[in-house]
């Protein structure tokens, strides 16, 4: 894999910081995915745990094993040594209804945009979402994809007491919340699909690279599933 060289700065005594770029684009993510899964196939000695964001991967380490200058070497073999195949994450179905209760700002966004609402809600379901890391509450995925034509920036002051299950667009990021709780973004929707799991290895539904599709549901179906999952 062709790479830009990436930058390493040492955190603390424990953890090394690898950043491929200063700007975002889905192929400086796509690095970043794949220098994680490759840690996790082939994790240098002393290694705890890798934490995936955007531009960059954060490593901690046993600092009675290893130290920020042989992980370093360590990891560049890794980069040295990933493939042109990119890695492939799960797709994941997140269920979303679009109803007026649950849409606040959906009129807004389609008025800032210049669309009808049911344009607005086509173009949401009709691309293919990235996870591309986890931030702010437990479970937060961010993830990149919301189409240009419905891009509309944060509010200028947060909104209290937003339910967990939120759909949620700013710029070209979408979120769904797991808990309730303050946001400046546009509410477009709701989802009963938990992303918080009883599974300790695996606590979100997500990972970092995976994709989501979202699919529109009625009410009636939103609140079967909604009951069954027992969302807070």
């Amino acid at each position: 894999m062709q790479n830009e060289k990436p930058k390493f700065k040492a955190i603390a005594d424990h953890a090394l910081l690898i950043t491929f770029s200063d700007v975002f684009s889905e192929a400086v993510h796509s690095q970043v995915v794949a220098l994680d899964n490759s840690i996790t196939l082939d994790p240098p000695k002393g290694i705890i745990e890798t934490v995936p964001a955007i531009v960059n991967l954060l490593v901690t380490f046993d600092p009675l094993i290893t130290d920020h200058s042989c992980l370093e070497k360590s990891i560049l073999n890794n980069i040295k040594n990933m493939t042109n195949k990119s890695y492939k994450g799960t797709e994941r179905i997140v269920h979303v209804c679009y109803e007026e209760g649950f849409s606040r700002d959906l009129e807004t966004v389609s008025k800032a945009c210049g669309l009808s609402k049911e344009a607005v809600i086509n173009a949401h379901l009709n691309e293919k979402y990235n996870v591309l890391m986890y931030g702010f509450s437990p479970g937060y995925a961010y993830l990149s994809g919301v189409p240009e034509d419905i891009q509309v920036p944060r509010k200028n002051s947060a909104v209290r007491d937003i339910d967990a299950g939120s759909v949620i667009i700013a710029g070209s990021q979408c979120l769904v919340t797991t808990l309730k709780m303050p946001t400046g973004w546009s509410i477009i929707g709701r989802s009963p699909t938990l992303i918080l799991t009883d599974d300790l290895e695996n606590p979100f539904l997500f990972n970092v690279g995976d994709t989501v599709n979202f699919k529109r549901i009625d009410l009636g179906t939103f609140e079967k599933m909604n009951k069954a999952s027992n969302y807070v």
